[in-house]
C-alpha cells in the first residue's frame, strides 16, 4: 500500500486482480482494476481478458515465463502510472480526493479541468464550434493569442507547462500584465484585452466550483488612453467633399462613407447582398440585415448618399453581393492614404465608420438613442451608449431647443420675487449690525 505524503489522513492503493467469477466461453476471464482510497474501493475495466494459467495474483500481472503476454503487463503498468497520477493531481489541486473521483478522472467522466492551460484549452475548443453561428472569427484568434501568450508566460516565470487553478494568485495575475506589458512591449489597450480574457477563463473556473476565490480581485489596470473613434464634424465633411482620382482609394473611401450612413460594419459589409434591400410603398429603400454579431435584425433607412453610392457600383457586381470588398487590411491600408489625401491629421480604421454614423449621422442630428440602439443593432442600449458620443455642438442645440421651449411657459409672482430679495437684504444687513453695533 502507497502512502501520499501530500495528504496526511488519505491512504491509497491500486491492484489488478482476475476476475473468475465472469469466465468467458474461450475460457478466460477480465482483469479488473481496483482503486482503494481510505478504505472505499472501486473497481474499473482494463478491457483485458487472460486465462487463469497465465496470471500471477500475487504480483498482479501476466506471468513473464511467455512473452506474448509482456504486452498485458505494459498497458497495466501505464494504467497503474495514470490512476496514481490522477490521484496525486486532484490531492495537490483540490485537497480532497475519492476512490470514484479518480476512476472518474480515468474515464475522463464528468472530471473538469483542474489546470488553467487545460480550462482555455478546453474554453477554446467549445468557443471554435460556435464560431459562425453566434461568434466571430477573430474572436475566437484573439482567445488563441492569449492562450499563446499565457502559456510562454508560465513556462518561463514557473517553468512549467501548466499550473493548478488553485494556485491562482492575486500576483500571478500582476505578474502577467507586467510580462505584457514590459517584456511583450504591448500597448496599454492591448494589455487590458488580454486581460479581460484572461478574467473571462478565471470566472469560468470560480462557475463551476474549481475555484473559489477571484485572483482578479483588487487588480486594476491601466486604462489606455480615451480616444474618440468618430470623425468629426470638419474630418467628415472633408471626408465627404475631397476629389479623389486613384479608384482604389475612392473605392475605399465610398465604403467608408456608406457604413458612416448605415452603421454597417465590416462583416455586415461583406454579407450584404441584393437580398437584403427592401423598397416600401412610399419608395423608400430598406437594408434589413441580422447583423453577423449577435444575429440581430437591422432595419436602416437608405438616405439619398448611400442610394448614389450603391447606384455607383451597380454595374460591378459578381455576386449577388452588393459590393465587391476586399479584405479588411488591404481597407486599412487604403484608409490611411485616403485620411492624408483628405487632409486628417489621424489614422482612420474602418470601425470608426459605424461610431461615425452613432454620432455624426444620428445624435448629432436628434435621432433618440432608443432609436439608434435599433438601427445598430445592439442588444443593450449600454452598447449604443459605448458608440454615440455627445458633442458640444448637440449640447448647445438641445440648450437652445430647451430655451425656445421653455421661456415664458413658466411665471413666478413678481412680489414673491421682490420680497425674496428684501428678505436677503434685510438678513446682511442685520449681520452686519450684529458685527458692527457703532455702525447705523
Amino acid at each position: 500500500m502507497e502512502k501520499n505524503t501530500k495528504a496526511k489522513r488519505s491512504t491509497f492503493a491500486i491492484l489488478f486482480y482476475l476476475n473468475t467469477s465472469k469466465r468467458r466461453k474461450d475460457g478466460t476471464c477480465p482483469i479488473v482494476g481496483r482503486i482503494t482510497v481510505d478504505a472505499n474501493s472501486v473497481q474499473f475495466s482494463t478491457k483485458i481478458n487472460l486465462s487463469s494459467p497465465d496470471w500471477d495474483a500475487k504480483k498482479g500481472r501476466a506471468k513473464k515465463e511467455r512473452k506474448e503476454l509482456s504486452g498485458i503487463n505494459r498497458t497495466l503498468d501505464r494504467l497503474e502510472k495514470q490512476v496514481k497520477a490522477h490521484y496525486s493531481r486532484i490531492v495537490e489541486t483540490e485537497g480532497y480526493v475519492t476512490a470514484e473521483r479518480v476512476k472518474n478522472a480515468l474515464n475522463g467522466v464528468g472530471e473538469k479541468a483542474s489546470s488553467l492551460l487545460q480550462l482555455f484549452r478546453e474554453h477554446n475548443t467549445e468557443f471554435e464550434k460556435r464560431v459562425g453561428v453566434n461568434r466571430v472569427y477573430d474572436t475566437y484568434y484573439s482567445y488563441l493569442l492569449t492562450y499563446k501568450h499565457l502559456s510562454t508566460f508560465i513556462r518561463m516565470k514557473y517553468n512549467s507547462e501548466d499550473v493548478p487553478l488553485i494556485s491562482l494568485t492575486h500576483k500571478f495575475i500582476n505578474d502577467f500584465d507586467f510580462y505584457l506589458r514590459v517584456e511583450k512591449r504591448m500597448q496599454a489597450s492591448t494589455v487590458l484585452s488580454r486581460m479581460i480574457l484572461l478574467k473571462k477563463i478565471i470566472t469560468r473556473a470560480i462557475n463551476q466550483g474549481t475555484l473559489k476565490r477571484n485572483p482578479f480581485m483588487n487588480y486594476v489596470a491601466e486604462q489606455p488612453l480615451k480616444k474618440y473613434r468618430h470623425l468629426t464634424e470638419e474630418e467628415f465633411q472633408k471626408l465627404l467633399t475631397t476629389p479623389i482620382a486613384n479608384k482604389r482609394y475612392y473605392r475605399t473611401r465610398d465604403w467608408f462613407v456608406f457604413s458612416s450612413f448605415t452603421g454597417l460594419s465590416y462583416v455586415d459589409m461583406c454579407a450584404l447582398s441584393v437580398e437584403n434591400l427592401t423598397t416600401e410603398q412610399d419608395g423608400s429603400t430598406w437594408i434589413k440585415i441580422p447583423r453577423q454579431k449577435t444575429g440581430t435584425v437591422c432595419s436602416i433607412k437608405l438616405l439619398s448618399i448611400p442610394l448614389m453610392i450603391i447606384e455607383k457600383y451597380k454595374d460591378e457586381r459578381k455576386t449577388d453581393k452588393v459590393f465587391n470588398m476586399i479584405n479588411l487590411s488591404c481597407i486599412c491600408t487604403n484608409l490611411k492614404e485616403v485620411a492624408r489625401l483628405c487632409g486628417i491629421d489621424r489614422n482612420l480604421t474602418y470601425h470608426m465608420a459605424r461610431h461615425t454614423y452613432a454620432t455624426q449621422t444620428c445624435i448629432s442630428q436628434g435621432v433618440p438613442i432608443e432609436t439608434l440602439s435599433k438601427l445598430m443593432g445592439h442588444c443593450s442600449i449600454q452598447t449604443t451608449q459605448l458608440y454615440a458620443k455627445i458633442t458640444n455642438q448637440k449640447v448647445n442645440e438641445d440648450m437652445k431647443k430647451l430655451f425656445t421651449k421653455v421661456n415664458g411657459k413658466y411665471q413666478v409672482l413678481e412680489s414673491d420675487i421682490t420680497s425674496d430679495i428684501a428678505h436677503k437684504k434685510f438678513s446682511q444687513w442685520l449681520k452686519v449690525k450684529q458685527i458692527f453695533p457703532e455702525k447705523k
